[in-house]
């Protein structure tokens, strides 16, 4: 069995993925992090078996939880802060990480890149752990290379809550598409339109547009327009629950279990895509 920590264990991703952990005949829950709720059950809290009657633990210890464990993986879909803390942290004992989080600093991403491959281990870093969004990348990055010279605009819309904009899946897309034309997203990428005269620069090597969209408990819609002359495309992906992403992540967490490189891999390389 995988032997799990758990890091932000009660937040809206922390639950599902601990409950499908506690549920998975081949993980074995370690331990279990957060800043609330500590000293009470894991398997009480998300609703699930747990038999190791793991209690919640503060992060503030996370060293010395990691000493008493021996986790093989660590999983986290907190915040950008705390990831970026505390995954370092196993990083630095040696601890593969599936990292959900968005939001991570540029810094951050070298410096945990540069510990992995010290550290000899294999980490799973993505903005999006769902199958179905990995597929839409895979497709993006294909369909892109046919209508270059049309706009391309990419729209996502979240909940309320989210911090972050736009949207690391987003990010992700007007990467791919940005990467497919030769253009660099730093350049053409725009963010938002002011109001008042803002011209758009016309075809998508001149343009990309990201949008942002905050509103209720929309749990994730990405859509990206293809727009020509007298035609376009729209292709979509929309999340009905988080489950999509929570399953996405254990796949990671075995993935990492068996995997041999010590470098960052992303989600379509757990998926075979």
């Amino acid at each position: 069995m995988i032997k799990l920590l758990i890091l932000g264990a009660l937040g809206s991703m922390g639950k599902l993925i601990s409950k499908l952990a506690l549920e998975d005949n081949d993980i074995e829950v370690v331990a279990a992090c957060d800043i609330i709720n500590t000293g009470k059950k894991l398997g009480q809290l998300v609703g699930a078996y747990d038999p190791n009657e793991n209690v919640i633990e503060k992060i503030d210890n996370l060293g010395q939880i990691i000493e008493d464990s021996s986790p093989e993986v660590a999983v986290d879909f907190s915040i950008a802060e705390a990831t970026e803390q505390n995954c370092m942290i196993c990083a630095e004992k040696g601890i593969p990480c599936v990292i959900g989080t968005t939001g991570l600093s540029e810094e951050f991403l070298k410096v945990f890149e540069e510990t992995i491959k010290q550290k000899e281990i294999p980490a799973v870093i993505s903005s999006n752990m769902a199958t179905d969004v990995n597929i839409l990348f895979k497709i993006t990055s294909i369909l892109t290379e046919f209508v270059s010279d049309w706009d391309i605009e990419v729209i996502e819309a979240h909940h309320h809550r989210k911090v972050d904009a736009p949207s690391g899946t987003a990010l992700t897309l007007a990467k791919l598409i940005s990467e497919t034309l030769g253009v660099n997203l730093d350049e053409v990428g725009k963010f938002g339109r002011s109001k008042g005269p803002n011209k758009r620069k016309i075809g998508a090597k001149n343009e990309i547009g990201i949008h942002s969209i905050r509103a209720g408990d929309i749990v994730g819609d990405h859509t990206i327009l293809y727009a020509g002359p007298g035609e376009r495309i729209e292709l979509k992906h929309q999340a009905h629950s988080r489950d999509c992403f929570a399953s996405g992540a254990i796949k990671a967490v075995k993935f990492l279990s068996q995997a041999k490189e010590s470098r960052i891999y992303t989600t379509a390389e757990v998926l075979g895509l």
